[in-house]
C-alpha cells in the first residue's frame, strides 16, 4: 500500500502517457498511480511500472465510477483524482500531504498546459492547439500539419479560486483572491475544477464518493464543493504546489474525450440543482444557504 494513490480516469487521452510520466517524475514519496482506462486501450501504451495499477472497461463507465473505483481499489491514506491530460508539480505529493486535514478537500494551484501548436509543414505557420487543420490557414496547403510538443505550464494563466452561479455552473473567481483571508498559502475557495481533487481516501467515502445519480460527466465541480462545506468540512486552494491542465474545448479531434449529449448535460444540472437547492443530500449537516452566506457577496447571487 502507498501513502498516495493519483486516480486517472482515462477516456480515448492521446497524452495519457505523458501524464503518467510527469507524475512518476515529479513525485517525491509513496506515491502509487491507478489508471482507469474507460473503455479504450492507449496508444502509445502504458510502459510497464509496479508504480502503476490498471484497471479497464471494455464499455465506458464515465467517469465519475471510474473515479469511484479507483478509490474503493485503493488502499492508499490519501488519494488524489487527476484528468489525464495534466502536468504536476515537483514534489506535490509531499507538499499536498503535508497540508491536508481529515475534513478537507484540497486542489493546487491551477496553471493552463501548452501540450503543442499546430505547424504547416511547407510554411511554418503555426497557431496554439486546436482541432486538426483540413488545410494550412495561411497557404491553404491540405494534409500540411504536423505536432510540435510544447508540453508545459503556461505561467501566466493561473487560477486559484472558484464559484458556481445560480444554476450551479462552474465559474472561475479570481476576485476572490482579493479579500484578505484568501492571502494565505491554504485558502477556501467555494468551488474547483472538477480536474483535480485530493484528500484523506476516507475522506472521499465520508462525503459518499462521485454521486453517479448525475450520470457519467458533469457538475463535478460543484458536487465536490457542496459536499465539502454541507458537510462541515473544509474545501482550500493550496498555493504551494500546482497542477497545470489541458483545456480543450474547440471540438473536432481535440473536444473533449466522452460523447456528450445536451440532454445528458441538462440531465446532470437539474440533478445536481434539485440536490442541493432542495436540501436532499443526506450528509449534509449544513443547508445549502451556508455556502451562500459564507462567500457572500457573490457575482450573480442576491
Amino acid at each position: 500500500m502507498s501513502k498516495l494513490d493519483v486516480i486517472l480516469p482515462a477516456r480515448n487521452e492521446q497524452f495519457l502517457h505523458l501524464t503518467i510520466k510527469s507524475i512518476l517524475d515529479n513525485m517525491r514519496d509513496d506515491t502509487n498511480i491507478i489508471v482507469v482506462l474507460d473503455g479504450y486501450w492507449p496508444d502509445p501504451p502504458i510502459n510497464d511500472d509496479k508504480r502503476i495499477n490498471i484497471i479497464h472497461f471494455t464499455e465506458p463507465v464515465g467517469q465519475r465510477r471510474a473515479t469511484n473505483l479507483g478509490a474503493r481499489i485503493s488502499g492508499a491514506k490519501y488519494i488524489m483524482k487527476l484528468d489525464a491530460h495534466c502536468i504536476v508539480d515537483e514534489g506535490f505529493d509531499v507538499k499536498l500531504m503535508k497540508d491536508c486535514d481529515k475534513d478537507w478537500v484540497v486542489t493546487p494551484r491551477l496553471y493552463n498546459l501548452h501540450a503543442f501548436d499546430r505547424v504547416c509543414s511547407k510554411c511554418n505557420h503555426s497557431e496554439y492547439q486546436g482541432p486538426t487543420w483540413e488545410k494550412c490557414p495561411k497557404c491553404g496547403e491540405p494534409g500540411t500539419m504536423v505536432k510540435d510538443m510544447k508540453w508545459a505550464i503556461r505561467p501566466r494563466h493561473r487560477n486559484d479560486f472558484y464559484r458556481f452561479n445560480k444554476e450551479l455552473q462552474f465559474k472561475y473567481w479570481p476576485k476572490l483572491g482579493d479579500r484578505p483571508e484568501s492571502k494565505a498559502d491554504i485558502a477556501d475557495t467555494m468551488s474547483i475544477l472538477g480536474a483535480c481533487m485530493f484528500c484523506h481516501r476516507r475522506r472521499f467515502f465520508e462525503i459518499g464518493g462521485m454521486d453517479e445519480g448525475h450520470g457519467g460527466w458533469g457538475q463535478f465541480g460543484t458536487e465536490v464543493a457542496c459536499k465539502s462545506w454541507l458537510s462541515g468540512g473544509r474545501l482550500v486552494v493550496n498555493k504551494k504546489t500546482y497542477f497545470s491542465h489541458m483545456f480543450r474545448t474547440q471540438g473536432g479531434d481535440f473536444g473533449f474525450p466522452y460523447q456528450i449529449s445536451g440532454n445528458a448535460i441538462n440531465r446532470a444540472k437539474k440533478y445536481s440543482q434539485d440536490l442541493w437547492f432542495n436540501n436532499k443530500w443526506k450528509g449534509a449537516q449544513k443547508p445549502f444557504q451556508y455556502i451562500i452566506d459564507k462567500f457572500s457577496p457573490i457575482p450573480d447571487w442576491s
